[in-house]
Parts: structure tokens; C-alpha cells; sequence
């Protein structure tokens, strides 16, 4: 009775289990970079993402104010009086200390004894009293070690940044209209292609079809790296040169035979006898091609369009090679990211904004037209 079929696997938690921890894996790093995005360098610097809702332990280093215009007499002794958050209640003082060795030797509120009468104050909303006798209060302010938590802080200033401040880790606008450029003619050009030669390789009949056939699948398996030098020379030779038009049809070649191969298992699966009653009708191979035959591959289209897509989106090595960005002027993301590690590799919060930004476009590709992304990938599977 345990295998009558229909009833369900003693093993169905384990695998909901595994798909579970495989999603949580794979999100992980996405709302990671997506809550960076919107944090300060201070809070990145001092907690991670997941501790983005809680407050974090900083420790700073602040000098009280210069006492020659800011001490105030109090009969034979002096005070020098402020904040060393800037306002009160901007963070909360932990602990803190006078000497490097020793960053936690007072809690807020604490007197600190300096020597021969000399004192300082620190509460824990950062309010300070420096008191002593006119030798002690002049010169630089003393230096205060302090621990305080800093409540969670978000901002949108990041974005702006990276999107519109040139020079200063920005210019992903411009990016990104350039990546746009590329990926949006690159993933439509191999589709356009690969479609008309899928049908020809499925349903019409010409001598040295099968070879035609084996010839794109061997061509799966050429690695790009290999070619990229050879056509790069092709291109200069007959006058394309290094320009949208050569990462265009970089792509497009490099695209082709995974195109062909996915349509044309999708178009062979289909219904022999619709094709067959159109041709009796007198349609031609176009008509069919056209009402017929592109309509019912759109899953196999669309699932095709999502991997071109996230390829030439995410892609680097053909960017630099085929493209001219010496003045930054066709610069895509992938390379802009690049130089924001070369020159920022500290600012972490740029980089996490940069990142996402990048990502954000596949991301909405994809749950966008993941649907068909099955469907399509196992066409020709079951007949």
C-alpha cells in the first residue's frame, strides 16, 4: 500500500526542507545589499546588515572645545561646556574614558579625575564639563574615548550618490543607461536569428540538416575566452571596430547557439498536425513561421530572452573588450563597480548601492518572467 501511486513520499519535509534553506541561501546576499544600501558607513562599519534594526556599539574619539573662547570663569577656576555629539540625543554614551588604554574606565555620568583638581564630565546624552584652574583649561580640549550607541540610521543619500554625483563614486546613471544599451539589442538580435533557424532546423527539409543540427551543438561548447581575440581582429578588419555595434555582435554570436538549440527542442515538440492543416491551407513557411509557430514558442522565447538578458547585463569581459571607454563615455556597470573596488574599496556603503543597482534589473527580469523559465527550459524533454 506504500507505493500505490498518488500518495505522498515519506520524504516531502525533507525535501520543502532543502528548498527552503536553498531560497533563504540564495537571499540572503540580495537583502543584504539591499539593507546596505541604505545605511551609513559608520553603521556598516561597526555591525552587519542583520543587525540593521538594532542599535550599534561605535567608538569615537572627541575633543572638547578649544578653551581660549569658549571657558567661562567661575570665580579663581574655569569651565568649558558642551557636546560632543553636536546636539544632545544624537547618541547615547555607553562608556568612555582619557586615555587610550583605558576607553572604558567611566560610565556616563561619571566623574573623570584628571590631577590637581582638574575634572571632566560626560552624560550620557554627550553633554560635557571641563573644569580646572586657568593653566589646566587652555591649550587644546582634552580628548574623551567614547563608547555610544548609535540608534539604527537609514538614508537615501547613498542613491544619490551613486546615480548623480560624477566623480565621487557616481555616474551609474550613466552606466546604466549604457548597460541598457547593450543588453537590451543584444538579447532581441540572437532571438530575431536563432528563431528563423530554429524553425529551419525543425520542421523544414533540406540536405545537411543534421549536420547543421550537430554543428550548434558543438559550438555550446567553445569557449568564449577563445574567440575573443579573433574576432576582435574580424571586426577591425572590416571596419566595425570597438563600439556598441561590435559588443552587439559579440553577443549575438556568442548568444546564437544556446538560441537555436533551446528553440528548436521547443519548436519540434509541437503539434505536428497544426502545421500540417495550415499547410493545406496554402500558408507558406513564413505564414506559419509568423501566426503560428512564433506564438505558441513564447515560453522557449522568453526563457531564452531571460539568460541572454542576465549575461549581457552581468557581463565584463566582452564589455572591455569590445567596447572604447577611455573617456568613460560608453562605461557600463559591471566596469563601474570595478572602479569603485580600485578607488573606493573602503566605502563600503557605495559599493553596496552600486551593487544593488546593478542587480535590481535582473532581479525584476527575472520574477517578472520566471513563469516561462521552466516551461522553456524543458522543451523536447517529454514527449
Amino acid at each position: 500500500m506504500d507505493n500505490i501511486a498518488g500518495t505522498k513520499s515519506g520524504l516531502i519535509w525533507a525535501v520543502h526542507i532543502t528548498v527552503a534553506v536553498l531560497v533563504a541561501l540564495w537571499l540572503f546576499p540580495t537583502v543584504g545589499l539591499l539593507v546596505s544600501s541604505f545605511r551609513t558607513a559608520d553603521q556598516i562599519s561597526t555591525s552587519g546588515w542583520w543587525a540593521a534594526l538594532f542599535p550599534a556599539e561605535i567608538n569615537e574619539v572627541y575633543r572638547a572645545a578649544a578653551p581660549d573662547d569658549n571657558r567661562i570663569a567661575e570665580g579663581d577656576r574655569f569651565v568649558v561646556a558642551g557636546n560632543v555629539f553636536g546636539q544632545a540625543g544624537a547618541k547615547e554614551v555607553l562608556v568612555w574614558g582619557v586615555s587610550s588604554r583605558a576607553i572604558d574606565a567611566y560610565r556616563a555620568g561619571e566623574v573623570a579625575d584628571l590631577g590637581d583638581g582638574e575634572t571632566i564630565t560626560l552624560l550620557a546624552d554627550g553633554t560635557y564639563e571641563w573644569r580646572g584652574n586657568d593653566d589646566q583649561i587652555s591649550g587644546r580640549g582634552q580628548r574623551m574615548f567614547v563608547t555610544a550607541g548609535a540608534p539604527p540610521e537609514f538614508t537615501t543619500g547613498n542613491y544619490s550618490t551613486v546615480l548623480f554625483t560624477e566623480g565621487s563614486g557616481g555616474g551609474m546613471a550613466k552606466a546604466f543607461f549604457n548597460t541598457l544599451t547593450v543588453s537590451i539589442p543584444a538579447t532581441i538580435i540572437p532571438i530575431l536569428i536563432a528563431s528563423f533557424a530554429a524553425y529551419a532546423l525543425a520542421w523544414m527539409e533540406f540536405p545537411g540538416r543534421a549536420l547543421l543540427i550537430a554543428a550548434v551543438v558543438g559550438l555550446l561548447v567553445v569557449p568564449l575566452q577563445l574567440a575573443l581575440i579573433p574576432l576582435l581582429k574580424l571586426h577591425l578588419g572590416i571596419g566595425i571596430g570597438k563600439g556598441y555595434l561590435g559588443v552587439w555582435l559579440a553577443h549575438t554570436g556568442f548568444g546564437l547557439p544556446l538560441a537555436i538549440y533551446l528553440l528548436r527542442n521547443y519548436m519540434v515538440g509541437l503539434p505536428r498536425d497544426i502545421i500540417e492543416n495550415a499547410r493545406v491551407d496554402g500558408a507558406t513557411d513564413f505564414q506559419i513561421f509568423v501566426r503560428i509557430i512564433l506564438p505558441l514558442s513564447f515560453p522557449a522565447l522568453a526563457s531564452f530572452a531571460i539568460f541572454q538578458f542576465l549575461w549581457t547585463w552581468n557581463d565584463l569581459l566582452v564589455a572591455l573588450v569590445f567596447l572604447i571607454d577611455a573617456t568613460g563615455e560608453t562605461t557600463v556597470m559591471t566596469k563601474q563597480i570595478v572602479e569603485l573596488l580600485g578607488t573606493r574599496g573602503g566605502n563600503w556603503e557605495i559599493l553596496a548601492t552600486a551593487a544593488f543597482v546593478s542587480i535590481a534589473v535582473p532581479l525584476l527580469v527575472f520574477f517578472v518572467m520566471q513563469r516561462y523559465l521552466v516551461r522553456g527550459l524543458l522543451a523536447g524533454s517529454v514527449k
